[in-house]
């Protein structure tokens, strides 16, 4: 048995690696705890679409075999993670959480899935999403929403809605998402973990079903930012079957975990991200400023900045989105629309209705986008925002269309491409965790984890695990 306080299951990556290289874990001891987990709370919560209980443990006793005689092949190794289900699995189905692909059963791993197998990562199964990476939550669609485990009563965010759920319960040590206007930091803000989006390019998507093209990137969402650096240094790198992966070098993440921010200069687009708006919760936007305070007294220098693209980026992100989607989805939507969800459909479908004029205005603004923010981050190192614009709705009143009316705080950094983090950064009076948004140069994602990870260290919020 393993010499710790803490559950099995609420073991970070960090953690559970050092126990296991030491010896006082074994690979099948920790995937069991997890598969107990999901046994105990996945009733309610509903994060796991598909478990593969009798191939995790038949891959935890080839991981303990190959540490048994020394074969040690890093952080991940003997690590249980899951897949949003949008992740090609060879001979395992891949629903993308739609009754069309309810019996697509890919030939190949993604390149992602490839990378964490090699790695030593032990796949649990694949997690709930909303459908197709867009529509959600949606009671029209073959599977159960995800609940969010610090109020059942809650959203958590999409569309990596089981990714958030599971990492957040202790389900899985770690887990993989997506996201084309925040459906990775969205659900990770939501549920008080960490995710990340890297750069565009810098992790394959081949293998990952599409949204949209030319803004999908995928990534890692995990309890802590170390946990999220060794996931990251998995699955980043060139990929020959992915045209928009970049050759950019990868360089070693886990030396940008150390605590140091003196002199970095933090950008604050105040107005849009903090100023006074309907559609954002105040208590939010009063958290994340007590963040920023925070990381002015370890050192960082904060300093207003303006983005006037912003008023227009979020209707850039949704039309460039939906007008992808509906050519990638266009054959079924016109042979089989009745397996499409209510919601999905109709988004699709306003893809289908604008024009060849929409699609190119809304590349012009994404280029004075990356312009503009190319510009003020000559400037400044960082830009520091809340991540999300409201806490965790309740799935009462719930109305799905307000993730694309209103303002995002996610869809900006999809849109330019530019690497963003999520971390916990307090909780509302109510119980539900806020987020704080990090974001940085391309290809810095070393210093968005670094100052990210000097915020964890001494904000601790990563300690508090939900009630349930």
């Amino acid at each position: 048995m393993a010499a710790t306080d803490t559950p099995l299951h609420f073991l970070t990556i960090h953690q559970a690696g050092e126990l296991m290289r030491k010896g006082e874990l074994s690979p099948v001891e920790l995937t069991r705890a997890c598969l107990d987990r999901i046994a105990d709370t996945d009733d309610r919560l509903h994060s796991f679409i598909l478990l593969l209980a009798d191939d995790a443990l038949a891959q935890a006793r080839i991981a303990e075999a190959e540490m048994l005689r020394g074969d040690y092949k890093g952080h991940l190794h003997g690590i249980p993670f899951a897949l949003k289900d949008l992740y090609d699995t060879a001979g395992v189905r891949t629903t993308s959480g739609s009754r069309v692909d309810i019996d697509r059963v890919p030939t190949q791993d993604a390149t992602t899935t490839a990378r964490l197998k090699a790695a030593g990562g032990i796949l649990l199964g694949k997690l709930a999403m909303h459908e197709f990476a867009l529509g959600g939550p949606d009671w029209t669609t073959p599977f159960e929403p995800a609940r969010n485990p610090w109020n059942l009563a809650h959203i958590t965010g999409g569309s990596s809605s089981g990714s958030g759920s599971a990492v957040a319960s202790g389900q899985c040590l770690a887990a993989l998402g997506s996201c084309t206007g925040g459906s990775i930091r969205g659900p990770a803000s939501l549920c008080g973990i960490v995710g990340l989006k890297a750069t565009y390019g810098r992790v394959s998507r081949a293998g990952v079903v599409t949204l949209s093209w030319s803004q999908d990137h995928a990534g890692p969402m995990t309890w802590t930012v170390e946990d999220t650096a060794y996931m990251l240094q998995a699955i980043a790198g060139h990929d020959p079957k992915d045209p928009t992966s970049s050759r950019a070098p990868v360089p070693d993440y886990s030396r940008s975990l150390k605590e140091d921010i003196k002199g970095v200069k933090i950008g604050l687009p105040r107005r849009y991200f903090f100023d006074d708006d309907p559609s954002v919760n105040p208590e939010v936007v009063a958290t994340v400023e007590q963040a920023v305070a925070e990381l002015q007294s370890l050192g960082a220098s904060v300093q207003e900045v303006s983005l006037p693209s912003l008023d227009y980026v979020r209707a850039a992100n949704t039309v460039i989105m939906v007008c992808e989607a509906y050519a990638y989805h266009e054959p079924n939507l016109k042979t089989r629309p009745q397996d499409f969800g209510e919601i999905v459909r109709g988004r699709f479908r306003i893809g289908g209705m604008l024009t060849a004029s929409d699609y190119l205005q809304a590349q012009r603004v994404r280029s004075w986008a990356r312009r503009e923010f190319a510009d003020v981050l000559k400037t400044v190192d960082y830009l520091v925002t809340p991540t999300m614009t409201q806490p965790a709705p309740a799935f009462a009143g719930y109305d799905p269309t307000a993730t694309i009316r209103g303002r995002s705080f996610t869809a900006p950094f999809n849109v330019t491409g530019l690497p963003a983090i999520s971390i916990p950064c307090g909780f509302t009076a109510s119980g539900l965790p806020v987020g704080m948004q990090i974001a940085g140069k391309p290809f810095d994602e070393p210093g968005v984890i670094q100052t990210a990870y000097t915020y964890q260290q001494h904000a601790r919020w990563h300690e508090t695990r939900p009630p349930m």
